[in-house]
């Protein structure tokens, strides 16, 4: 007897301009007319963030369907990684290409969530451009990558504005991939995976032959 063949769902991809729009494709700096390019993109149900060659953060809201703009003060540099997180507030982390990494504590129109912008920064670790972040579910910890081998391991606390900082890993090739789940961080770099044991700190690497 034949089986029964899984019903077929049609999907209709299309390009998504009304946030391609709200994008300058070109911006001037004095006398010179600089082109834009998209660098990075994070999504999640509310967000869309997507990062540009000259510093600038573009935030569309998707359901209010409105763009807003952040950047960094100082250098104008192109940004490499973003990371979206919805938990009581929203947040993103945004990395460049001079290691710069800060945290976006976004404005919410919901009772009893966050009602002014926040910005905090990890200073000075990074000195190379960011290749991975992750949160935790909570928010409470960020985890960022470079492509150096360098792990920082930064520690949020919204309600008292603070974050506080440190290198937890080195590894000899460039971070790829980062992901933490229960006190677990997977690190993927482009020589082998492994596990790091933030509570030990201990690491377990995934396989034994080294990626080529």
């Amino acid at each position: 007897m034949a089986s029964v063949a899984s019903p077929v769902i049609f999907k209709e991809f299309c390009p998504l301009y009304y946030l391609l729009n709200a994008i300058p494709t070109k911006i001037q700096k004095g006398f010179r007319s600089i082109v834009v390019y998209l660098t990075a993109l994070d999504t999640n149900g509310d967000y869309i963030a997507v990062g540009s060659s000259i510093g600038m953060l573009y935030l569309y809201c998707r359901n209010l369907n409105q763009m807003k703009k952040y950047n960094f003060e100082g250098k104008c540099e192109s940004i490499t990684f973003v990371k979206l997180l919805s938990c009581f507030d929203d947040l993103v982390a945004v990395g460049t290409a001079s290691g710069r990494v800060a945290v976006f504590q976004l404005v919410s129109s919901l009772p009893g969530r966050n009602k002014q912008l926040r910005r905090f920064d990890v200073a000075g670790i990074h000195k190379s451009s960011i290749t991975a972040l992750a949160w935790s579910p909570n928010g409470m910890k960020l985890f960022s990558g470079d492509d150096k081998g360098k792990i920082v391991y930064s520690a949020l606390d919204l309600d008292q504005g603070v974050c506080n900082s440190s290198l937890v890993l080195e590894e000899p090739s460039s971070i790829v991939q980062l992901d933490y789940n229960q006190k677990v961080l997977l690190v993927s770099t482009l020589q082998r995976t492994l596990l790091f044991y933030t509570e030990e700190k201990s690491v377990k690497q995934v396989g034994t032959q080294p990626r080529k």
